[in-house]
C-alpha cells in the first residue's frame, strides 16, 4: 500500500520551469508583504554535479523532490538545470529552526539514495525564511524575491531611453540653473557657518545607498534625532493631519535662507548631479533614508526595490506635503506599475507649477 502511495506521489510529482517557479516565488513574496505571513524558500545549488549526473539524472532528482514535498508547495528550477528550488507556501506557526531542520534533513536523505558521498557533498543548500527577521531580504540587491521583476516583467519604456533622457536633462538644468546655483551656494556661505552642500546616505534602487546632496538649509551640528522621532510618528500615523510629510514645520535646524530655499525648493537642485551620476532619475520615488526603513512594513519596501528614485514624482506632484506616508507609498507603488515615456513628461511638465505654487511645501 505505501509503495503504491509513492507511485501516485511520484507520477503527480511537476517541476515547473524557471519562468514559472521565479513568477511564483514573486507571487508568494507579494502574499507575505501583504499578510505578514511566513513562507520558506530551499535552493540546491547543482552546478558542480550537472556535468557528471546529465539531464535526465538531475531531472529524475527533481521529480523525486517534488514528490517528497506536500501538495501545497512549490517545486522548480530556480536556474534551469543549475539549482533547483523548492517554496514551501505555508509554515502554521512552526518554529524557524524546526522547519529548517526537518526540511533540510529530509532532503539531504533523499539525496542521499541516488548520490554518492562526493556528490552529496558537492551540493550546495541554503534555506532562508522569509521576511527575515530585520525584514531586509526584501530590500537587498540580490533578494530572491525580486528575482524576476526585470528578467519577466514588461515595460513599454526601456531603461536605456529613460537614462538618456534623465542624462540629458540633467546636463540642461546643470547649465540653465547654474546662475541661481551659484548665487544660493554664495548666500549660503554668507549667512551661516558650514558647506554648501548637504550629503546624506539615502537608499536607491533595489538597498544600494548612494550620497544624496542638497543645498544646506539647517545649520551645522544639530540633533538628527529630531528628524528621525518625527519619522517614525510619521509611518505609524501619529501625526496631525495638519503636519508636513518629510519636513517638520518651524524646525528649529533650519536657517531663516533655509526657510526660503525650502518652500521653493531650490535645496534640491543640486540632485541633478545625483541623476547625471546614475544615482537617481529626473521621475521616480523619492530617496528615503536608511532609518526610515526601521519602520516600514513589508509592501513599503517595494518602492525601493522596482525604480530608481528621483527628483519628482506623482506624490510631489500631486500630493507633497499632504499626503499621508501610506498614501505617498501607493503612489510610488502606481508610478512604478505605470512608468511610461508620456508618464514621465506629464510629471515633469507639472513639477515647475506644483513647485511655484508652494502648496504643501514647509
Amino acid at each position: 500500500m505505501k509503495q503504491l502511495e509513492n507511485s501516485k506521489r511520484e507520477s503527480a510529482a511537476s517541476v515547473a520551469e524557471e519562468a514559472l517557479f521565479n513568477r511564483a516565488l514573486s507571487m508568494e513574496c507579494r502574499r507575505c508583504e501583504r499578510t505578514g505571513m511566513p513562507f520558506a524558500l530551499l535552493l540546491l545549488e547543482m552546478n558542480k554535479v550537472k556535468d557528471i549526473l546529465g539531464p535526465s539524472a538531475m531531472q529524475a532528482i527533481a521529480l523525486s523532490l517534488s514528490a517528497a514535498m506536500r501538495e501545497t508547495d512549490v517545486t522548480g528550477w530556480y536556474e534551469t538545470a543549475t539549482t533547483l528550488g523548492v517554496i514551501l507556501t505555508t509554515l502554521n506557526g512552526t518554529e524557524r529552526h524546526v522547519v529548517q531542520s526537518a526540511v533540510v534533513r529530509r532532503v539531504q536523505s533523499l539525496l542521499a539514495e541516488s548520490l554518492n558521498e562526493d556528490q552529496l557533498a558537492a551540493i550546495g543548500i541554503t534555506f532562508q525564511i522569509f521576511p527575515d527577521e530585520n525584514n531586509w531580504i526584501f530590500r537587498k540587491k540580490d533578494s530572491c524575491c525580486y528575482r524576476d521583476q526585470h528578467k519577466y516583467g514588461k515595460t513599454n519604456y526601456p531603461a536605456g531611453l529613460k537614462r538618456a533622457i534623465d542624462v540629458a536633462g540633467s546636463l540642461a538644468a546643470l547649465l540653465v540653473l547654474s546662475p541661481p546655483f551659484a548665487i544660493i551656494a554664495a548666500l549660503i556661505k554668507l549667512t551661516s557657518q558650514g558647506p554648501v552642500f548637504f550629503k546624506q546616505t539615502r537608499i536607491g534602487q533595489s538597498g544600494e545607498e548612494f550620497t544624496f546632496l542638497k543645498f544646506r538649509s539647517m545649520y551645522i551640528n544639530n540633533d538628527p534625532a529630531i528628524h528621525q522621532e518625527y519619522i517614525r510618528n510619521l509611518i505609524n500615523n501619529k501625526l496631525d493631519d495638519s503636519e508636513g510629510t518629510f519636513k517638520i514645520k518651524n524646525d528649529p535646524r533650519v536657517t531663516p535662507l533655509g526657510r526660503f530655499i525650502r518652500k521653493t525648493s531650490l535645496d534640491e537642485l543640486p540632485q541633478f548631479i545625483n541623476v547625471l551620476k546614475g544615482d537617481m532619475s529626473l521621475v521616480g520615488p523619492r530617496p528615503p533614508i536608511p532609518y526610515e526603513l526601521e519602520s516600514y512594513s513589508l509592501w513599503h519596501h517595494r518602492r525601493i526595490m522596482e525604480a530608481r528614485p528621483g527628483i519628482t514624482g506623482e506624490w510631489q506632484v500631486y500630493g507633497r506635503s499632504r499626503t499621508t506616508f501610506d498614501e505617498m507609498v501607493r503612489m510610488d507603488l502606481h508610478y512604478i506599475r505605470n512608468q511610461s515615456l508620456w508618464l514621465d513628461l506629464k510629471i515633469l511638465f507639472k513639477t515647475p507649477f506644483a513647485v511655484l505654487s508652494g502648496d504643501g511645501a514647509y
